[in-house]
């Protein structure tokens, strides 16, 4: 009976506990929000006497740097927040390629260090880099997962796990565990490397770039070697799209162009010019009137309407026509019926 109310009574101060480490983190969250100007300076009375009434309510001394540092760490209750509303929609939404990625990103608080270490936390990443060694990728992920769940905005851990899913070709997934990395910490670089990764894989070169641009950044001193070669290689492709882009635009214009040309040279209804085409081919002798040959008797010839059809969808086919010489013994002889019936 002693042994259950001791266990209740420690229960009650740890709950206890983390209710005063709660309440000075959302003291400094209201005090943050005056300084950034969230709040505007009209409710700064307001904002005093909610921190006040906070204090007060559950006995905590905000002005006690140690014990804030206590309770958040490096962090913010803004930045921990955060993080929480990406893992939240994570688990209830399958992950977007590009959706992401580095285009249309809301922004978020960014902190200033990871999270302090929770033993069993550490215990399960060690054993998840042990799993990655033997490449057992499913149990370092679900090891990684589990210390994640101990600590959520661990960048480490999240980073970590990233480079297990882009190694079970989970890109998507690795790409969504990266962003959670470096929006819970920038400054570890390893995770903006496996972001850069993620993304260049997913097929969004650009935004790869811009993710290993960042590693470099941070890293400072120019980048590592493994840094600049990720963004290089992303640079690489995006310049290559961007060529295959512009070409494919000069291409159309000139399908465009030739289009136009022929068109203005075209009768009634789109009909390709008949009567120059026969002219070309040295069909004037007789037949219709003016010497022209009898276009009916042509456009009744199968093979010449189907050239005719060809001509209408390809003007650049004019110039084969007039080089085949069975189709020009066909008008030159349809030209001399036509001459010896108008006679």
């Amino acid at each position: 009976m002693c042994f259950a109310i001791s266990e209740l009574t420690r229960a009650n101060i740890l709950q206890a506990t983390s209710q005063k480490r709660l309440a000075l983190a959302i003291i400094d969250f209201l005090s943050n929000s005056l300084k950034d100007g969230s709040v505007s300076s009209e409710d700064a009375e307001s904002i005093e006497i909610a921190k006040s009434c906070i204090a007060d309510t559950f006995h905590v001394d905000p002005s006690d740097q140690a014990a804030l540092k206590d309770a958040i760490g490096d962090q913010s209750l803004l930045s921990i927040y955060g993080v929480y509303e990406k893992l939240k929609g994570k688990s209830s939404t399958a992950p977007m390629p590009g959706a992401n990625g580095s285009k249309g990103s809301a922004s978020t608080p960014k902190p200033s260090g990871p999270t302090p270490t929770n033993p069993e936390a550490e215990s399960f990443k060690s054993q998840g880099n042990a799993a990655m060694q033997q490449k057992d990728y499913p149990r370092a992920i679900d090891l990684y997962t589990k210390a994640i769940n101990l600590s959520p905005t661990n960048p480490i851990y999240l980073s970590n796990r990233a480079a297990a899913y882009s190694a079970s070709h989970k890109h998507a997934e690795a790409c969504a565990d990266a962003e959670l990395a470096v929006s819970a910490d920038p400054k570890y670089t390893k995770a903006w490397s496996r972001l850069g990764l993620a993304r260049f894989v997913l097929g969004d070169a650009k935004g790869s770039m811009e993710a290993y641009q960042k590693g470099i950044d941070y890293e400072g001193n120019g980048g590592s070697e493994a840094m600049k070669k990720g963004y290089k290689t992303a640079k690489e492709k995006v310049q290559e799209e961007e060529k295959e882009s512009a070409e494919g635009s000069s291409e159309r214009d000139a399908t465009s162009t030739t289009r136009g040309a022929g068109g203005a040279g075209a009768g009634a209804g789109g009909m390709p010019d008949l009567s120059g085409l026969a002219s070309m081919l040295g069909g004037g002798g007789g037949g219709g009137g003016g010497g022209m040959p009898d276009l009916g008797g042509l456009m009744n010839n199968p093979m010449f309407a189907s050239m005719a059809q060809n001509l209408m969808s390809n003007p650049e086919a004019l110039q084969g026509l007039m080089n085949n010489p069975r189709l020009r013994e066909m008008v030159q002889g349809l030209g001399g019926c036509g001459g010896g019936g108008g006679g």
